[in-house]
């Protein structure tokens, strides 16, 4: 699975009330939550975005709450893929089980906002076509590639059972 998009970096501890502030909890449909998506840090920052775009960041992404609004609010925002050099563990795994691909980079912090990115999840490799590098990131096993694919754990198991598996 290749994705490609903009970069918009963003920096270190990163926590789910940055990406949507908590007086949005109330909201489920993950397009509504999209439009709030890092309102909190810079007001009008959906708008900026166009389908298939990233977001880039350094260490302890998602750290905070264990609501999944964040990772939905990702997801409805268009976000295609974020990469930081780590991430909370319990954001992680609501990541992959939503659909949002996320993947773990050392150099996340070389790449800057609005470099044009490629990134294979198959293979960890991204490709960063703006500064004419690449960076390795630890690919998907693939049982978590096929949650993502399917566009999260819900659909994947509806998929699973439809072909009695």
């Amino acid at each position: 699975m290749k994705l490609q998009g903009r970069a918009h970096r963003l920096g270190a501890n990163i926590d789910t009330d940055a990406l949507i502030p908590a007086r949005y909890a109330s909201l489920t449909d993950p397009q509504d939550l999209g439009r709030h998506l890092l309102e909190g840090m810079e007001e009008g920052f959906y708008r900026k975005l166009r389908p298939w775009d990233m977001l880039v960041a350094e260490t302890n992404f998602g750290c905070g709450s264990s609501r999944e609004h964040a990772p939905l609010a990702i997801k409805g925002a268009g976000i295609s893929c974020v990469i930081a050099q780590s991430f909370a563990r319990i954001f992680f795994r609501n990541a992959i089980n939503i659909g949002v691909p996320v993947l773990e980079c050392p150099q996340a912090p070389e790449i800057a906002s609005g470099d044009l990115l490629e990134v294979d999840l198959e293979t960890g490799e991204i490709q960063n076509r703006t500064q004419h590098c690449s960076y390795r990131a630890a690919p998907y096993p693939p049982f978590m590639l096929e949650i993502v694919q399917a566009g999260g754990l819900v659909e994947y198991t509806r998929q699973r059972l439809q072909r009695g598996l």
